[in-house]
C-alpha cells in the first residue's frame, strides 16, 4: 500500500481472475506530473502488450481503452497466425520463416522480411531472448551482416526473432528496464544470428509484391515448356540495340561483328575481374578476339568455380510483354503481372560476378606512387594483424612499419578516392564490427556495387528479347536474385488477384 509491503499470503485464483492496479501515482504526484500526453502514454502501454503477446501466442489478449475494443488476439498455437493479428494478412504474407538453427549454443528461429521488405526505423525489429523483448547492438550487428547487400542503408529490417541459449551466457542488469542485455560472447550471437538470416534469404522463393502475397511457381517439364515469347511475336520486339547498351552474357555475336578486325584485350576493370573470376590469368601481350562464351562453356566455368554449390533453379516461365519507360520490363507469369528492374537485375548480376572474382583469386591492385603510413591503437593494430592475408585479397598491401604503424603500397585499382588514408580508416571500422574473419570480403563489396552498377544497362539503353531472355535467366542463377546489391527490388509481383479488386471484378478481402 503505498509502496509498503502490507502482508504475503496464498490466494486461490480460479482461470479468469482478473487484477486491477489503478491510482499508480496517488503518493507520487510528481512523477505523474511529467508523464507525457495520454496518446503517447497509451502507445508504449500498446507496444508492451504487442510484444508480449508475440512472446505467448498461447496466452488471449485483450486491449480496451476509455470503454473501446483496441485489440483482441486469440489464443493460438501458431507464431505467424500471432503476428498476422497484430500486423496485418498482407505484411504477415511477406514473411519468411527462419527454420530452427543452433550455432555456438545459439538457438535462433521466427520470421524476418524477405528481400526489399524494409522500414525507416528499427519499430518493426523484434527480438526476443528466452522469451524476453529484449535490444542489443551485437543482434543488430548480425541483422545488418544478414540481410547486407538486401537491405537499403539507412533501412531496417522487419524481423520477429526467438534466441534461446544458457542464461549464464549474458547479463540482463544492464538497464533499468531490462531492455538491454550484455552477452559474454558477442560474436557467437552475432555470427549465429547473421548465418540464419543469410541462410533463410538465399532459400527465399517468394517475389517482392507490390499488393499481395506471391507464392511459388512449380517446376514445368522441359517437355511442356513453351517459349517466353512467342516466334510470331518475336518481330513485333525486335527492338534495335543502343550503341551505349551493355552487353549481356550468353548472347552471341552477330556474323558482321564476328568478320570485323580483332580489338585488344579489354583492361577495364568490369573486364579484368571477369577475366579473373572466369579462372583466367593476367591478358596476354598479343591481342585476340574475345570469344563468345556458349552457354554449355559458361556451365562448365561455373561448375569449376563452385563445385560445392547445387545447380541454379530453372527460372519461372514468363512471357515478356513488353517494356515501360526504356526500364522496366513487363512479363505474365502464371500469378500475374511481373515487373523487372533491368538496371538493377544486371546489377545484381554483375555484382555476384565480381565477387567471385575476389573470393576465387583476388582483385587487381594499384601501386601507390607514395606509401601510405597509418598510426593506430594498439587494438587496431592487432585488428590489421590478423586480417593481413584477407586484405591482401582484396587489393590492399599491408605490412607492420613500427609499433603500431603501418606502411600500405596498393590499393584495388577499381578504388577511386583522393584519400586512401581516410578509407584505410573506414576499412579499420568495418573490420572492428565483423564478426568472423571470413565476413572481411565483404569489406570491398559496397565498392564492387559500384563498379556492377558503372557496368549495368541503364534505364535508357534497350535491350532485346534474347537479351532479356539472357538477363532473367543469369538473375535467376544468382544467389539472391529478388535485389540489387542496394537492397532494392529486382522483381515485382502484382497479382491477378489484385488486379480483379482494381477493376473491380473481385470483392475485396
Amino acid at each position: 500500500n503505498g509502496g509498503k509491503l502490507v502482508a504475503v499470503r496464498d490466494h486461490g485464483g480460479a482461470p479468469g481472475t482478473v487484477i486491477e492496479a489503478r491510482s499508480l501515482f496517488f503518493n507520487v504526484p510528481a512523477r505523474r506530473k511529467f508523464l507525457r500526453t495520454e496518446n503517447t502514454e497509451f502507445a508504449h502501454v500498446e507496444q508492451q502488450l504487442r510484444l508480449h503477446a508475440i512472446a505467448n501466442p498461447q496466452v488471449a489478449f485483450t486491449l480496451t481503452h476509455n470503454g473501446e475494443l483496441v485489440l483482441h488476439l486469440p489464443a493460438t498455437r501458431d507464431m505467424l497466425e500471432r503476428i498476422r493479428g497484430l500486423v496485418g494478412d498482407e505484411l504477415a504474407s511477406r514473411l519468411l520463416k527462419v527454420e530452427e538453427t543452433t550455432v555456438h549454443g545459439v538457438t535462433v528461429s521466427g520470421y524476418i522480411g524477405g528481400p526489399g521488405m524494409s522500414r525507416s526505423n528499427r519499430q518493426m525489429q523484434t527480438t526476443y531472448l528466452n522469451g524476453r523483448p529484449i535490444e542489443s547492438a551485437s543482434i543488430s550487428y548480425g541483422l545488418r551482416e544478414g540481410y547486407h547487400t538486401a537491405l537499403m542503408k539507412g533501412q531496417y529490417p522487419v524481423t520477429f526473432l526467438f534466441i534461446q541459449m544458457d542464461a549464464q551466457a549474458f547479463d540482463v542488469n544492464v538497464h533499468p528496464a531490462k531492455k538491454e542485455v550484455r552477452f559474454h560472447d558477442g560474436n557467437s550471437v552475432r555470427d549465429a544470428i547473421s548465418r540464419s538470416v543469410s541462410h533463410t534469404l538465399e532459400n527465399a522463393a517468394k517475389l517482392p509484391t507490390g499488393h499481395a502475397p506471391a507464392r511459388a511457381v512449380p517446376a514445368i517439364p522441359a517437355a511442356a515448356r513453351v517459349p517466353l515469347v512467342p516466334d510470331s511475336r518475336q518481330e513485333q520486339f525486335a527492338m534495335p540495340v543502343a550503341a551505349s547498351s551493355a552487353p549481356l552474357r550468353n548472347i552471341a555475336p552477330s556474323p558482321a561483328s564476328t568478320s570485323q578486325s580483332q580489338p585488344a584485350v579489354s583492361h577495364r576493370v568490369a573486364d579484368v575481374l571477369e577475366r579473373i573470376a572466369a579462372g583466367r590469368s593476367t591478358p596476354a601481350i598479343q591481342p585476340q578476339a574475345p570469344e563468345a562464351a556458349t552457354p554449355q562453356e559458361t556451365q562448365e566455368e561455373e561448375e569449376t568455380q563452385a563445385p560445392a554449390k547445387a545447380q541454379p533453379a530453372e527460372p519461372p516461365e514468363y512471357r515478356i510483354i513488353g517494356v515501360l519507360q526504356k526500364l522496366y520490363v513487363l512479363m505474365e507469369g502464371k500469378e500475374g503481372l511481373v515487373l523487372m528492374d533491368q538496371h538493377a537485375a544486371h546489377e545484381r548480376v554483375n555484382f555476384e560476378k565480381f565477387r567471385r572474382a575476389i573470393e576465387s583469386g583476388g582483385v587487381p591492385c594499384q601501386r601507390l606512387l607514395l606509401p601510405v603510413t597509418l598510426q593506430t591503437t594498439p587494438r587496431d593494430a592487432d585488428l590489421l594483424k590478423q586480417n593481413l592475408p584477407s586484405l591482401n585479397r582484396l587489393g590492399i598491401e599491408i605490412e607492420p612499419f613500427g609499433p603500431n604503424i603501418f606502411k600500405v603500397e596498393t590499393l584495388p585499382a577499381f578504388l577511386k578516392t583522393d584519400d586512401p588514408a581516410a578509407w584505410l580508416d573506414q576499412v579499420i571500422e568495418e573490420l572492428s564490427s565483423l564478426s568472423t574473419k571470413s565476413s572481411s570480403l565483404r569489406l570491398s563489396e559496397d565498392a564492387i556495387a559500384t563498379i556492377a552498377c558503372r557496368a549495368s544497362v541503364k534505364s535508357n539503353d534497350v535491350l532485346s528479347i534474347p537479351e532479356m531472355q539472357a538477363l532473367l535467366k543469369d538473375l535467376f542463377a544468382c544467389e539472391m536474385p529478388y535485389c540489387c546489391p542496394h537492397g532494392r527490388p529486382t522483381l515485382v509481383q502484382i497479382s491477378t488477384s489484385e488486379l480483379e479488386r482494381k477493376f473491380g471484378r473481385r470483392a475485396p478481402g
